[in-house]
């Protein structure tokens, strides 16, 4: 095949992959349902960047909750509301053989509770635990029951939702039965990130591998011509 019929070609099928690229990326669910996980920093909520069940927060700290749909860290919903330390510890005084970690829990929208259930309102709870507790352990002072996956996920705070762990759903909010759970997303025992690669990525990569391959194909054909 001549250089000209490659190029011909290439360019007859780089419209179609890029076409498959963002169609993939346009189609693919909206995201995941699930606990996040996150760390107050000064007047801003920062996404957890390890799970709660390895954090060991500080006497003084502030740390939320919130339960959302959500497709990644990036896009992540943040704890609603005022989140002072001294306002939700207020009542519970320092002592030498403990720490006190104030938690904020916020249960998310009617918008992206799975259905048939209503979110609880958000609250907050000051956790009183050993000084070397994680935030797994102060959660589980004021927040009981919580529920757990067998991969260690944050499935429920307070028994909410009664069912379901990080499923993934499509852009109505409803449950895409045959996806599977977000990676990484703070809120089980793994470091913070965004999960795995779109297809629409694995299709662009594809393209410009079929790219660079045709123009090696084409310098050692001109270097032998």
């Amino acid at each position: 095949m001549s250089v000209r019929r490659v190029a011909a070609v290439l360019s007859a099928l780089l419209p179609a992959v890029l076409f498959v690229s963002l169609g993939a990326g346009q189609a693919q669910a909206a995201g995941y349902r699930y606990w996040s996980f996150w760390d107050r920093d000064g007047d801003r909520w920062t996404y957890a960047t390890q799970g709660p069940a390895t954090a060991r927060p500080s006497d003084g700290d502030v740390q939320g909750f919130r339960f959302a749909v959500s497709a990644n860290s990036q896009d992540a919903a943040q704890p609603r509301g005022a989140a002072d330390f001294d306002v939700i510890c207020a009542r519970t005084p320092a002592r030498e053989d403990s720490k006190r970690v104030a938690l904020v829990l916020d249960f998310g929208t009617a918008a992206d509770a799975p259905s048939g259930e209503t979110p609880p309102a958000r609250r907050t709870a000051c956790a009183r635990v050993a000084p070397d507790a994680t935030t797994a352990e102060a959660l589980a002072a004021v927040a009981k029951p919580l529920r757990y996956d067998t991969n260690a996920l944050l499935c429920a705070i307070s028994g909410y939702p009664a069912k379901g762990c990080g499923e993934q759903v499509s852009g109505d909010g409803k449950q895409d039965a045959a996806a599977g759970k977000p990676a990484g997303d703070g809120s089980d025992g793994t470091d913070g990130g965004d999960g795995g690669p779109s297809l629409g990525l694995v299709a662009g990569g594809a393209a410009v591998a079929v790219l660079g391959a045709a123009a090696v194909w084409q310098t050692r054909r001109r270097g032998r011509d």
